[in-house]
């Protein structure tokens, strides 16, 4: 190849977002309020809330609660006090009420505001106006979204095909929660979603994984449709893995921008989903809740979630190390393979047009 068609090949290369967004507390700070602010976001699943009760959760930066009153209504507030701002709910339980530690403010289930020490001595206090901010609230099967953007599209619109792909190899609706696992990384949020969002290393860094799923690239397909980031791997012909022993035929990876993402692996029915929650400009929480069928051997799923650990150990080292990279302010951006990275350059778009406003 001569130096100029080099060149050509380089500049048809797609540039990355700038490196310093993924360190600069502005920036996260602006990443809250255009994104997080505004976009459908996993806050945990209806199993958590079958009777009167509420589990407290969070999206993006922004504390929530979803309760379910005695009329049985599914709804989802800001977790904040609207006396002096303190978080009023922490956890799950069955209960009437929510009260504030700090003041002992106490809100209905419905949000309104129930009581209030000492207001009877404050001149025209209107308990009718200091409820707890109501946000929107929808599902999808077991799982519980919000968004806390009162003007946003319908939970539906955001999810696309997600759900009938899905319906293709599994009834999420028959699935049950079985456990949560929680973990943090030493990476920018962006960071890990957008190795979430390729499998170009998967033959580099996965071998258990690549050596069940083929992620050769005339095997391991990609879509990208509005909020919607979909990745499908067949099960490696002759690989012997136990994930061949099921009725679900094939592996898909969906991705619900911001971020949200979802695993189905080969084998019996299962799915784990989880967000990926910014704490810091270099620090992350995760967490996945994993559904399976009812009938699902628990020997099947201890394979399946020692098999999926050793994923997230091997992802662990790559996002931490891309985080030590970017940060170090010499080089200013990076490349994206227009093929493989297909997906990360669409997210990166998103976030990119979100940020501009």
């Amino acid at each position: 190849m001569t130096a100029t068609a080099r060149r050509l090949q380089f500049s048809r290369m797609e540039r990355s977002l700038p490196w310093a967004w993924y360190a600069d507390p502005e920036v996260l700070r602006r990443e809250g309020e255009q994104i997080f602010a505004r976009a459908w976001q996993y806050v945990g699943h209806t199993g958590e809330i079958a009777e009167t009760g509420f589990f407290a959760s969070t999206a993006g930066q922004i504390p929530v609660v979803v309760t379910r009153a005695r009329d049985a209504e599914l709804r989802a507030f800001l977790n904040v006090c609207r006396h002096r701002g303190h978080v009023v709910a922490s956890g799950s339980g069955t209960r009437e009420t929510l009260q504030c530690p700090y003041h002992a403010w106490t809100y209905a289930l419905d949000g309104r505001l129930h009581s209030a020490p000492r207001s009877d001595r404050e001149p025209g206090f209107d308990v009718d106006e200091v409820g707890l901010r109501q946000i929107q609230v929808d599902t999808f099967g077991p799982l519980v979204f919000v968004n806390p953007d009162p003007g946003a599209a319908p939970l539906a619109d955001a999810l696309g095909d997600m759900p009938a792909q899905l319906a293709e190899i599994l009834d999420v609706d028959s699935l049950e929660f079985r456990f949560r696992s929680e973990f943090e990384l030493d990476a920018n949020w962006k960071i890990s979603c957008e190795n979430f969002l390729e499998c170009y290393h998967c033959a580099v860094a996965h071998p258990g994984f690549s050596a069940a799923v083929d992620v050769s690239p005339d095997a391991y397909s990609l879509e990208a449709n509005g909020l919607v980031s979909s990745q499908f791997g067949p099960l490696r012909q002759n690989g012997g893995s136990f994930l061949a022993d099921g009725e679900v035929p094939r592996s898909q990876f969906h991705f619900l921008w911001p971020n949200f993402g979802v695993n189905v692996f080969p084998g019996h029915p299962n799915l784990s989903c989880g967000p990926m929650l910014p704490i810091g400009p270099e620090r992350t929480a995760r967490f996945l809740d994993y559904f399976f069928a009812p009938d699902v051997d628990q020997d099947w799923i201890d394979e399946l979630v020692a098999f999926d650990n050793q994923v997230g150990k091997e992802d662990r080292s790559l996002v931490e190390g891309v985080q030590r990279g970017v940060r170090s302010g010499i080089l200013s951006e990076g490349l994206l393979l227009s093929e493989s990275e297909q997906l990360v350059a669409h997210f990166q778009r998103l976030c990119a047009e979100a940020l501009a406003g």
